[in-house]
């Protein structure tokens, strides 16, 4: 049987922009980049495997399954390229998906992505997994943002509303155990890494609570690293216009090089 995953469809540009969002959130968080966009792309935002209404894909919790549903998704939808954008845990489902279908991925931007650096929050993915009220589900956002950002009220709403569905904050609570067990993260490793050829955008708030802007340390030579001062983990919210703004740039990068061969000493 073949099952879908939803998405939310915007803009006719030619170029196609794929959004995948960090753990516990859904497509919805990208509305600000997508209307920075101003409609120069088609932008498809997913709500993963395991998340908002795609709740009941089969076998959800894996960046790995995740990435395999997307691609599934655009197959099916006929688009053989698109430029892919991940977030946090999306950044890890969009990286495997480079290296599952790289022919199909035209560019990476990865924001504070998953999977770059075993160091991860574990104690606050817990809690804001089980947050189910909407003043505990702002209260982690908040500790996920720089102090200076300001939580977006229809965030709040929507993750909550999306929280009260039977089963969501469970299996959340259960992704969040096995992504964080002993409060370390899986790592893609730096060799896989290094066979990418698409251009790729690494983009990392100084600030981030989460994730350590240091796991950008040490990544393949052709990867672009951009700091961001004073923000912090949650980049499609705080700073939307930056990211709108990456993705564009992104998509008019060429593809790099193909990596040179491994040679052995003799």
């Amino acid at each position: 049987m073949n099952y879908s995953i939803h998405a939310a469809v915007r803009g006719s540009g030619k170029n196609v922009v794929v959004l995948l969002h960090g753990f516990g959130g859904y497509g919805g968080v990208w509305g600000d980049v997508v209307d920075c966009l101003d409609g120069a792309f088609t932008t498809i935002a997913y709500d993963l495997p395991g998340h908002g209404l795609s709740l009941d894909y089969p076998k959800a919790g894996s960046a790995k399954v995740a990435a395999n549903a997307v691609l599934a998704d655009l197959a099916a939808r006929g688009i053989t390229r698109a430029h892919f954008v991940g977030h946090s845990m999306g950044g890890a489902v969009a990286t495997l998906a480079a290296l599952f279908d790289p022919q199909r991925v035209a560019s990476l931007t990865l924001l504070a992505p998953g999977g770059y650096g075993p160091e991860i929050n574990g104690p606050l993915l817990r809690r804001y997994a089980a947050a189910a009220c909407a003043d505990e589900i702002r209260s982690c956002l908040a500790e996920m943002s720089s102090p200076d950002s300001t939580v977006p009220d229809t965030v709040v709403h929507d993750l909550t509303e999306m929280r009260n569905r039977p089963g969501q904050t469970e299996k959340l609570i259960a992704f969040a155990a096995a992504m964080t067990a002993d409060d370390k993260q899986g790592v893609i490793p730096r060799d896989s890494l290094a066979t990418l050829t698409m251009p790729v955008m690494v983009v990392w708030g100084t600030d981030d609570a989460v994730l350590p802007y240091s796991h950008a340390d040490a990544l393949p030579s052709g990867f672009l690293i951009h700091h961001v001062l004073e923000i912090g983990h949650m980049l499609p919210e705080e700073t939307p216009a930056l990211v709108a703004d990456v993705i564009s740039r992104m998509s008019r990068r060429r593809q790099r090089r193909q990596p040179a061969l491994a040679t052995s000493d003799t």
